[in-house]
């Protein structure tokens, strides 16, 4: 691990060098990879620094332990240093586990009503708010991409992006169905019933990422529409594309604009194929996968919100708060990092194993 660490030292100062070249300055796209690049290791360089200053430290109050005046205070120093220095080598094994590639791009997140019929597409409603919330407190932007609206006000799909610096890291946890327990608004009787969401998180990706080949493609386009004539469009510029290798198909029917619908549809299409070869990637290593908390498979159950009791549960990792209304008002932080936490524990666990 330390020679890694070194390497990396090494090239943090090789960096900088770099960052007060002219040359270097001239070139944007050297420069900003250059930018990139040393964002990524200062934090484990830095760490590492604090490794190294650590054991110093120890070893300094260890030679001191045969001077009978300095004894106990160097005894004091010796044992804060080991603890600083084992804190250290802790965090250094996190911030060296293999970084997800997808963890700083921005994210289309797909909500779909599934078993429970409109107060299905009510819950997803729920859903949509829910990640506006989160997303407006991190000032993320969010761009609507495509609505199918019911005459109730919910939602049999919508899917939109959330544009911000790390927020596939964030929300790609979130990919899963979502149960919701409650008496539903159309429910006369008072029961609680219970209905299902699914939501997809994809990163969004470049062009030149995934290649697209327009024999593949058949474009039909149709009229806008929505509930209680919400969205209706005189001209056809809502836009559906069909991948006909996958049989993929993306609607986009938010702007007025044919070119703007095909654009967003195209990014949407882009994304869906680009997260389909990354689970053909993710079989071939399942046993990893199970070993994850991961960014759970779409037909799996993941959460549990329970209005009677105000709680939410989310499954994989066994974690149960009481302060339902909190969390659907974007307040999901709480739940995130204890996500985060959970995948990196056991992927640690799993290198440890390896190693």
């Amino acid at each position: 691990m330390f020679e890694k660490l070194d390497v990396f030292e090494k090239r943090l100062e090789e960096i900088n060098q770099k960052l007060c070249d002219p040359a270097v300055l001239a070139d944007q796209q050297t420069y900003t990879e250059l930018l990139k690049e040393s964002s990524s290791i200062t934090p484990i360089v830095e760490k590492y620094r604090e490794y190294k200053s650590a054991r110093q430290q120890a070893a300094e109050a260890e030679e001191l332990l045969g001077d009978r005046e300095m004894h106990e205070l160097a005894k004091e120093d010796l044992a804060q240093a080991q603890q600083a220095a084992e804190q250290a080598a802790e965090e250094l094994k996190l911030l060296l586990l293999p970084k997800d590639p997808n963890d700083d791009r921005s994210v289309i997140v797909e909500i779909r009503g599934g078993a429970g019929g409109e107060e299905a597409a009510l819950f997803s409603a729920v859903l949509y708010r829910m990640y506006s919330m989160y997303a407006q407190s991190r000032r993320w932007e969010i761009e609507l991409l495509n609505v199918n609206e019911t005459e109730l006000g919910g939602f049999k799909e919508i899917s939109f992006m959330i544009h911000g610096q790390g927020a596939y890291s964030r929300l790609k946890y979130e990919s899963g169905v979502h149960r919701v327990q409650r008496v539903p608004e159309t429910e006369t009787q008072g029961r609680i019933h219970t209905s299902t969401a699914t939501v997809a998180v994809l990163p969004e990706v470049d062009d030149v990422e995934v290649t697209i080949d327009p024999k593949d493609l058949q474009i039909d386009t149709f009229r806008s529409s929505g509930a209680g004539g919400q969205h209706i469009n005189k001209t056809s510029s809502a836009i559906r594309i069909t991948h006909l290798p996958t049989g993929m198909v993306v609607e986009c029917q938010d702007e007025r604009s044919q070119y703007k619908n095909k654009d967003k549809a195209m990014k949407v299409l882009r994304s869906r194929l680009y997260e389909q070869e990354q689970r053909k990637q993710d079989a071939q290593v399942a046993a990893q996968r199970k070993s994850q908390v991961g960014t759970g498979d779409r037909s799996e159950r993941i959460r549990t919100y329970n209005y009677p009791q105000g709680r939410l549960t989310d499954h994989r990792i066994g974690l149960t708060l009481y302060r339902l209304e909190d969390l659907l008002n974007g307040n999901l932080d709480e739940v995130i990092d204890a996500l985060i936490t959970a995948d990196r524990a056991e992927k640690l666990a799993q290198e440890e194993e390896q190693s």
